[in-house]
């Protein structure tokens, strides 16, 4: 919240809205002519702020991806945009805690793991079509799964005799397919990197938060706060690459000696902010998050050189 400096009278775009954690705190904060917008692609978070909040006339929910936050912003906000955005990137804890949603192997459900259930495939069907190539690839690269291609051939055999359609099937394949040594040497069970990147793989989250980010930085308006929260690397280095491109003019090449004309729209806030002890002792699932802070500038062209 410190970070976001929400002004009394400003407006203000939540862009994961979940159980409406930070909403609740943004409106705290917000005097009776501010604004917040709320945007979840999950039906059961926006039908949760309908009740919490359904007496609030400063909030506005709206069921979106947050790839599409510009129109929403243009649509709801002032002229000049909003003052701050906040994205809290990943599954939200309640989503991670009902079995029906299959995101989590801790309770057996059907394997579906949409963020939104009314869009796209479910995760048994992505799994009954993809090949094995493009499996060994989508664990390596979005689950930085060392045994991929072991786990890739495991899922497209076992399919053959039998749909893949619940958390606990494909987990237990998962944990078979990973040598036994390199289980029991990890932290985590085998089969979460491989959760992971299933789940990202089926809603195309990294695609929608590139589209997010630079949807976000066009809806600021000067002054306005960017704060991203991520929990794992692959997220957060295109957060930092999307603040680093706005913050900054590209290098200069032999090529092209001299650098265009180049108008920084960011610039970064402070240092990455990790959690603390204590915040960890309180809230386990916050062990891996990581926070960025960036503020957008005034459009004004300056210009650059090698």
């Amino acid at each position: 919240m410190n970070a976001l400096n929400v002004r009394a009278d400003g407006s203000y775009l939540d862009a994961t809205f979940g159980r409406g954690g930070h909403a609740r705190l943004v409106l705290n904060r917000l005097g009776p002519r501010g604004l917040l917008i709320a945007l979840d692609a999950d039906p059961e978070a926006i039908a949760f702020g309908e009740r919490e909040f359904k007496d609030d006339p400063r909030l506005r929910l709206v069921r979106c991806n947050f790839r599409e936050l510009e129109a929403v912003v243009r649509e709801l906000a002032p002229e000049a945009g909003v003052d701050g955005i906040l994205m809290d990137l990943g599954v939200s804890s309640p989503q991670l805690d009902s079995p029906e949603r299959g995101f989590s192997f801790r309770h057996d459900g059907p394997l579906d793991m949409r963020l939104d259930p009314d869009a796209g495939i479910s995760a048994a069907d992505w799994l009954a079509e993809v090949d094995e190539a493009s499996l060994a690839d989508v664990l390596f690269q979005l689950g930085e799964e060392r045994f991929s291609r072991r786990i890739a051939r495991a899922i497209v055999q076992a399919r053959e005799s039998e749909p893949i359609r619940t958390t606990a099937m494909l987990a237990a394949l998962v944990e078979k397919a990973v040598p036994a040594g390199a289980a029991h040497a990890s932290r985590i069970h085998p089969a979460t990197r491989t959760f992971q990147a299933i789940r990202i793989a089926v809603n195309a989250e990294l695609d929608a938060l590139d589209e997010a980010l630079q949807a976000a930085i066009d809806s600021l308006a000067p002054g306005g706060r960017l704060v991203v929260i991520s929990f794992h690397s692959l997220e957060d280095r295109r957060v930092k690459r999307a603040i680093r491109e706005a913050s900054s003019a590209p290098p200069a090449s032999r090529r092209m000696p001299s650098a265009p004309s180049f108008s920084p729209r960011l610039k970064a806030i402070g240092k990455l902010v990790r959690p603390d002890e204590q915040e960890e002792s309180i809230n386990p699932r916050a062990r891996s998050a990581r926070m960025r802070v960036a503020e957008r500038l005034a459009d004004v062209s300056v210009g650059g050189s090698a």
